[in-house]
């Protein structure tokens, strides 16, 4: 069975809510650690300076919050670190070393990364190259700062790159140093009818953090409002042994946003059965 302390919160929903606000209702919620998602008006990669920096670190420190992963948004911003155009490349490549250093002042462990996406009219070997030689530099870079990297597929229309367990594991062997944990995201496990046993198989203990969401397989959904067998999905989880982090990612059509905090506790009751929760820190 999974431990209470395995569930971090996150700012996933909140981005209509200013940062203070969200992390005292998720540590009223009882986290003391969270996934910072990189969302103005929180802490994107566009706006952030010295003094913002700052201002984000006393809100955590005020709420005994620590981040356990800077996820800067990355899908639907103008970032794309396999594009086909060098310059957006280059330029994308360039915030997300930004990004390794603010993981490490925010004393994040992991800094959250995704293949990104190619021109659709051009070959997907080229995609993927730019892709690897672009995690590359930005590991590397984290890894001088004492940052490991998570890896997260993506949905079919998200990208052309990294879609799949099979490709996760071809493109994951391609990418220099061992340091780059694997993110489960349940949704996107299940639109590529991919399984929680196989990825367990193919990446071992190297899956680090889970997204927990609900989904018709797609969609996002708070827990209970999909059909996917969440029970059964964290069930198995628990009987492999999963040692790493889980969270909720609730966006659905939007409409979470308006009432973040109703939509988080309605996944914390759903997944109470799975958990422990007299190993609650």
């Amino acid at each position: 069975m999974l431990k209470r302390n395995q569930l971090i919160g996150a700012n996933f929903s909140f981005q209509h809510h200013p940062l203070r606000w969200t992390v005292e209702k998720l540590s009223a919620m009882g986290f003391g650690q969270m996934e910072l998602w990189g969302i103005a008006p929180h802490l994107d990669l566009f706006h952030e300076n010295h003094a913002r920096l700052a201002e984000v670190k006393a809100i955590l420190d005020d709420n005994g919050m620590a981040v356990r992963c800077f996820t800067p948004e990355q899908v639907l911003y103008p970032i794309n670190i396999a594009s086909g155009d060098r310059g957006y490349r280059e330029a994308s490549i360039e915030r997300f070393l930004r990004a390794a250093d603010i993981s490490a002042e925010l004393g994040a462990r992991y800094l959250f990364l995704t293949p990104g996406r190619g021109f659709e009219c051009e070959s997907r070997q080229t995609a993927w190259a730019n892709s690897i030689q672009s995690i590359n530099r930005i590991a590397a870079h984290a890894r001088s700062l004492g940052v490991c990297c998570l890896l997260e597929p993506l949905q079919r229309l998200e990208s052309n790159i990294v879609t799949n367990a099979d490709a996760l594991e071809s493109f994951w062997h391609a990418l220099d140093g061992g340091d780059i944990d694997i993110v489960l995201d349940l949704v996107a496990m299940a639109t590529a009818d991919d399984s929680v046993g196989g990825y367990f198989e193919r990446f071992g203990n190297r899956i680090a953090h889970v997204h927990v969401v609900d989904g018709t397989p797609a969609g996002h959904l708070v827990w209970g409002e999909g059909s996917l067998p969440l029970d059964d999905y964290l069930g198995q989880l628990g009987r492999l042994g999963f040692a790493g982090t889980l969270t909720f990612e609730p966006f659905g059509n939007g409409s979470y946003a308006l009432d973040p905090v109703s939509a988080w506790r309605r996944s914390l009751q759903a997944i109470a059965p799975h958990i422990h929760e007299t190993d609650k820190e």
